[in-house]
């Protein structure tokens, strides 16, 4: 699990290859593995993959649209609000659903990206994909294959700048 969690990074650029369909339903189904509070699973999902169009349009909604549109496959995470008993604890259990699928993709070889800035167009991107505000958008993952250009993984704190005390 550590060479999985070590070999994660988030990639910005990728060849244009397309994923497969199994691959994308793999890293799907990592993500519905994670914890949620009271066993809610309030993660719903868009997988945004054929329709290249609608995809430029959701890119257009970032400013990493430039890179998010160069992507084979875009998953927009949701919150379904009215699977939610806690906020704060949803949205945890739901970054918990985004890293697992952040780490599957990494251990079948598929690059991708969590972006967060969308959320500042969560509304439009929901109209966009005729969503209604029964979901909050809580992240988009860009997934393609990798180009291996320019691949480094970005240097971490040591562990202890992070730990504010061990008893």
């Amino acid at each position: 699990m550590l060479e999985i969690l070590q070999k994660r990074q988030s990639v910005r650029k990728f060849t244009g290859a397309p994923v497969k369909k199994s691959d994308v339903k793999k890293i799907l189904e990592a993500g519905v593995r994670a914890p949620s509070g009271k066993n809610g699973q309030p993660w719903r999902f868009a997988v945004i993959q054929d329709d290249k169009e609608l995809l430029r349009q959701v890119a257009a909604y970032t400013i990493y649209e430039d890179f998010v549109r160069r992507a084979d496959c875009l998953l927009c995470v949701f919150m379904d609000k009215t699977q939610s008993y806690h906020y704060i604890k949803d949205c945890q259990a739901i970054g918990a659903c985004i890293q697992n699928m952040l780490l599957e993709a990494a251990d079948i070889g598929l690059g991708a990206c969590w972006i967060g800035e969308i959320l500042n167009a969560d509304g439009a991107v929901k109209q966009l994909l005729g969503v209604d505000n029964r979901y909050d958008l809580m992240a988009v993952i860009a997934v393609g294959v990798p180009s291996g250009e320019n691949v480094r993984l970005t240097p971490r704190k040591p562990l202890e700048e992070c730990v504010l005390f061990y008893r």
